[in-house]
């Protein structure tokens, strides 16, 4: 993919980034995905809502290994193949994701696009559940966790559940952000960011970035934010 032009604004290239779950959408689309498959007959359903719920709680503390994780979220996928997984994941889109993408945070990216700023979403959950949420938000660049493909010899060319390279995920998420800015021909000195986040996992990042704002905070980080002055945005009822 060729790297879209950013524009320059008094000689300051505009970053806006943006996390995704409860961020920009009011829910957890790892998680929702999860509970949209048990319906799909795919997962025995108490066992795997009852670990996907104790990863959740591991992720909302800050305990989550991501690797272990990403191995049993995309369990499912890995068995059932491309064909049949993107398609549920189309419907999944229509029925679960559609409906949940409101009209403040389709304007504040728009706003961001129409300023000329380069708008990026930066998330912990991977690019199969992801890719198509950013499309429908309108948003062509994403840092997401990156799944590794069978590629050797007689493989499938399909997902084999490990993650490849570095996890986008609390400090990952500095280290793939500066990867971006890397490919770019940009550096943070250079480049005007602004991080909308709901989570303390990810203030690493919010603490590296030029502007934070805390984007429908879980209580840790609006207490954080308020603390520390910066901005606090609601973007749901």
């Amino acid at each position: 993919m060729t790297p879209r032009k950013m524009e320059k604004v008094d000689k300051v290239t505009k970053l806006a980034l943006f996390d995704l779950d409860h961020t920009l959408i009011p829910i957890d689309s790892d998680h929702a995905w999860g509970e949209f498959t048990i319906g799909l007959g795919w997962v025995d359903g108490p066992d795997f809502k009852r670990q996907n719920d104790a990863f959740y709680e591991q992720y909302k503390v800050g305990t989550l290994d991501v690797y272990a994780y990403m191995r049993f979220a995309t369990a499912a996928i890995c068995r059932q193949g491309e064909k049949n997984a993107l398609a549920a994941h189309a419907a999944f889109m229509q029925q679960v994701v559609n409906p949940a993408i409101g009209e403040p945070a389709l304007d504040l990216l728009r706003q961001h696009q129409q300023d000329g700023d380069a708008v990026v979403i930066v998330t912990a959950t991977n690019e199969f559940v992801t890719r198509p949420i950013a499309t429908a938000l309108g948003v062509a660049e994403l840092i997401a966790v990156e799944l590794e493909r069978d590629i050797s010899p007689g493989g499938n060319g399909w997902y084999t559940g490990a993650i490849r390279g570095t996890a986008s995920f609390r400090e990952g998420k500095v280290t793939r952000v500066d990867e971006w800015l890397q490919t770019h021909g940009l550096d943070w000195d250079t480049v005007q960011t602004t991080f909308y986040s709901d989570s303390l996992n990810d203030l690493p990042l919010l603490e590296k970035v030029s502007v934070p704002v805390a984007t429908n905070p879980e209580p840790g980080l609006r207490a954080l934010a308020t603390e520390r002055g910066w901005r606090i945005l609601e973007l749901f009822d």
